[in-house]
């Protein structure tokens, strides 16, 4: 029977997530790059700006830059350690760059689908600002449906792709390097995210302020020694993925390419898994954020994707593939997985590269769990009311408690193909209201401090 089950999701994951979700991601990215007449080159000059100024005078709950962290912790996470080396091992070097050109083309939607969770967030009867897809949905499409299939497919993924998934990683790590029983790794990663939960967004966005700046940090200094050990082939690597993701098959810098399709097909789903652009999530977090129109915190709210895609995966797929030119016998072909291909070259590090990788998976992982918890909660109260909440957190911390020592291929594979029904009505919204966005996009991005004319309203208990 469980092989049956696994099966069959497995066969409707390979579905939702095949190139017809990916043509749509992609196809989304540059449809909304071009609407908005390249929102990136004011998403690097003017939302990283934004993204540490504050706006205490506006509506909002926490400040822009803890809902950045907060949507950058559950974004950031072993997928960009991870994920860039199964990339590489299944669609060869070539996968960097369309892992890369996601991101840039990435960051349009994650400032389109942050603009509307802004512009049509709600403020409850008790001050807490509300906001995401399903509110978007719902007030400025009259889809209030769609809405609640999007919190649903959202509220439950949080368990298995922001939750079990990576306290399992936390604690197979643990043991390996530190010999810690999982149990008493699921035990303690329960009660750590249950003391940060139970105290809500500020809670949880004071955490992500302090932890999400030193984890990126500390782990893109790692990358930066390994690439100085291998400067002199950063310049022929960087030849080397350039060429790979266009030729078919051919070999380069002593390096085989898997073709153009597996190198376009892994390295845009990976791209798409890091930095979560088009699937709805993020936004929520940007709902909360204390700004006085929709525009900066869009803008604040794309340098996400930035940071995530841009700056961190291609570091590591940098390390990677240097790596892998430096020492001949390291290569995709050699190891089982992206996570053992990642240690191969952070082992050229001595002593502290270990540590580095560790410390890296363990703070991505973590911040992962907590970012994931403020939105499923967001998502839950949406279709189940505030009575929700608590029953929410305890079954919360409960996957985490139990989740290293259970198997979780299905668990995987079931909130992974919920993250791709998520992205369905998400899309719809932001499609549907780009003109919105081109629209005021063009009333303030020149005025950032404007004030916001819409009313926000108060939702009823």
């Amino acid at each position: 029977m469980a092989d049956t089950i696994n099966t069959v999701v497995g066969r409707v994951n390979g579905i939702v997530w095949g190139w017809p979700m990916i043509a749509l991601l992609l196809g989304t990215h540059i449809f909304l790059t071009i609407r908005t007449g390249f929102i990136q080159k004011h998403t690097i000059r003017k939302g990283i700006r934004l993204s540490v100024a504050k706006d205490p005078d506006a509506e909002g709950e926490v400040s822009q830059f803890g809902a950045l962290t907060t949507a950058l912790a559950a974004t950031i996470g072993t997928g960009n350690i991870v994920g860039v080396g199964t990339a590489i091992a299944l669609g060869g070097p070539g996968a960097v760059l369309w892992c890369w050109l996601t991101g840039v083309f990435g960051i349009a939607t994650k400032y389109a689908e942050s603009f509307i969770a802004v512009k049509y967030r709600v403020k409850t009867a008790d001050g807490r600002m509300q906001g995401g897809a399903m509110y978007a949905l719902e007030r400025g499409l009259n889809m209030k449906w769609l809405g609640m299939l999007f919190a649903f497919f959202a509220g439950f993924a949080s368990f298995g792709i922001g939750c079990a998934t990576q306290v399992n990683s936390i604690a197979e790590i643990c043991k390996t390097n530190f010999h810690i029983p999982p149990p008493a790794v699921g035990i303690g990663i329960g009660a750590l995210t249950a003391v940060v939960i139970f105290g809500g967004i500020r809670a949880i966005a004071s955490v992500c302020e302090r932890l999400v700046p030193f984890m990126a940090v500390f782990y893109v200094l790692g990358c930066i020694v390994i690439l100085f050990q291998n400067y002199d082939y950063i310049i022929p690597a960087a030849g080397v993925i350039c060429k790979l993701a266009f030729t078919p098959g051919a070999a380069a810098g002593g390096l085989t390419g898997a073709g153009i399709g597996m190198a376009i097909r892994y390295g845009v789903a990976r791209g798409l898994f890091s930095n979560e652009s088009g699937l709805g999530s993020a936004p929520i977090a940007a709902a909360a954020a204390q700004t006085r129109n929709p525009v900066r915190q869009a803008l604040v709210s794309s340098t996400g994707t930035f940071w995530d895609t841009v700056v961190v995966c291609l570091m590591t797929g940098l390390v990677l593939v240097t790596t892998i030119m430096k020492n001949p016998n390291v290569n995709a072909d050699s190891v089982d997985n992206g996570g053992q291909l990642t240690s191969l070259a952070f082992g050229q590090i001595p002593y502290l590269g270990p540590i580095i990788l560790t410390l890296g998976i363990i703070t991505f992982a973590y911040s992962t769990i907590l970012g994931w918890a403020y939105y499923g909660e967001r998502c839950v109260e949406y279709f189940a009311g505030k009575k929700g909440l608590i029953p929410y957190r305890f079954l919360y911390v409960a996957a985490a408690v139990i989740a290293p020592v259970l198997k979780l291929d299905l668990v995987w594979l079931i909130a992974d193909t919920l993250n791709a029904l998520m992205a369905i009505p998400n899309l719809a919204a932001v499609l549907l209201l780009s003109g919105e966005v081109v629209r005021e996009t063009r009333r303030y991005i020149n005025d950032l401090d404007a004030k916001d004319i819409t009313p926000v309203p108060v939702m009823k208990k």
